[in-house]
């Protein structure tokens, strides 16, 4: 990821707030990745003291908010706080319904050969295999098929 990649990341999910648009913002949000990562590893009650050391250290404190064009949401840091921070803090308040509603299941990593991408499945069986980041479903399909194709009909 790239501080050009960040930007088009926080554009899309129309993420506001300071930016500092330096080498350092950006390597804080790469360390925060590798940090929620390990809550799509661990079990329920590691996630938990994960998620609550990530709110304890902003020291988050969610507010009901309004602005630009969104109704009201819950914000848990200032407008002013790090990125990553900010970051941590809206992941963390996500993962804490993810918890209290007994779906911790649903976090996963992709199945895709060689990926390691994570995946939240919001599908309402469950079924959920691949990330959205690459092609990963569509290449393995396509293996699949091969793979059917290539074996002699019985």
């Amino acid at each position: 990821m790239t501080l050009a990649d960040l930007d088009v990341f926080l554009d899309r999910e129309r993420f506001t707030g300071s930016r500092a648009h330096n080498d350092s913002e950006l390597r804080d949000v790469r360390q925060l990745r590798v940090r929620l990562r390990g809550i799509w590893e661990s079990n329920e009650d590691e996630a938990v003291q994960l998620i609550n050391s990530i709110l304890r250290t902003a020291r988050a404190l969610p507010q009901l908010v309004k602005h630009d064009d969104w109704d009201y949401h819950l914000h848990a840091t200032t407008p002013e706080a790090p990125l990553a921070e900010r970051m941590a803090v809206e992941a963390a308040m996500a993962l804490v319904d993810v918890v209290r509603t007994g779906e911790l299941q649903r976090l996963r990593v992709c199945a895709g050969n060689g990926c390691r991408a994570v995946v939240l499945d919001s599908s309402r069986n469950r079924s959920r295999l691949y990330c959205n980041t690459g092609n990963c479903a569509n290449r393995e399909h396509v293996r699949a098929y091969r793979e059917r194709r290539s074996q002699p009909e019985a």
